[in-house]
């Protein structure tokens, strides 16, 4: 896993699969659900990991499309300490079922940035 991971919000799963393993060949190594529609499919290529996340509308312009997900020690702490130099915070962080923990918050110029760490195994 990347530290810093681009992550892509598209309408089309399928579309961005091939063009990403067409042209630069990417491989999928993590998709949630496993099964059926996919809110969000991990690629690599080479050493890097590029995400794609499902969004009906993902929308254009003044939408955002492109997202850094940032791995940070601790999510909680990190998000502590946001507004104090001028970004915002979406809400709480929470665990998600593909095992991270995660806050989505906006650095001060808007662009949207997920705070993420991995949940230790049970």
């Amino acid at each position: 896993m990347s530290t810093i991971q681009p992550v892509i919000v598209t309408d089309d799963h399928d579309r961005l699969l091939g063009f990403y393993t067409e042209l630069f060949g990417a491989e999928e190594f993590f998709r949630v659900p496993a099964e059926g529609p996919a809110f969000y499919v991990g690629l690599r290529i080479g050493d890097t990991d590029l995400g794609l996340v499902a969004r009906e509308d993902p929308g254009t312009g003044a939408s955002p499309r492109v997202l850094l997900s940032i791995e940070v020690d601790d999510v909680d702490e990190t998000l502590s300490r946001v507004p104090a130099l001028g970004g915002s915070v979406g809400g709480a962080p929470n665990d998600m079922p593909w095992g991270q923990r995660v806050a989505h918050i906006q650095d001060p110029d808007g662009n949207p940035l997920n705070l993420t760490h991995p949940i230790p195994p049970r």
